[in-house]
């Protein structure tokens, strides 16, 4: 499981933590459980799911972004995280451009919705930049309970 140390420290980085919430991974084996039980089992029943995100320069794993069906959420939501040292190089804009039109284009999802906490300013720049429109507060059985939800305006 390549990715497993990666998404070990990505899950435990101060920002996943504060704007996503805790998944308790602590270990490699945690995290290959979750890797398996979360996201493989979506990309084989739906053909989508999370993606690794890396930098072409020097094959570096930066980030992870993907299309998730949550069973809160009606619709699919477009999510994504990156390690702060990678932020703020234009990153998440490229990958969740590139998603959202594959998401739109391949997979033809036009309900495509994107989450995020009100204190996380610098996603819902990105979400509106991007040409997502905030919809709506949602409340989610989640350790952070309100959310506001965008969508994707085609």
């Amino acid at each position: 499981m390549e990715d497993a140390d990666f998404i070990l420290e990505l899950f435990n980085s101060p920002k996943w933590l504060t704007f996503i919430g805790d998944r308790q991974l602590q270990t490699r084996e945690d995290a290959v459980r979750y890797i398996e039980d979360n996201m493989l089992s979506q990309l084989k029943r739906l053909g989508y799911g999370n993606y690794t995100v890396i930098r072409k320069s020097d094959q570096k794993k930066i980030g992870a972004i993907g299309l998730y069906d949550r069973e809160d959420l009606d619709d699919i939501d477009l999510g994504f995280a990156f390690l702060s040292e990678f932020e703020g190089n234009g990153y998440a804009f490229e990958s969740v451009k590139v998603l959202t039109e594959l998401a739109i284009n391949t997979f033809q999802l036009n309900r495509l919705i994107a989450i995020t906490l009100p204190v996380n300013v610098g996603a819902q720049n990105l979400l509106t930049k991007l040409g997502f429109e905030f919809e709506r507060m949602i409340h989610r059985n989640h350790p952070q309970k309100d959310w506001m939800l965008y969508r994707i305006k085609h």
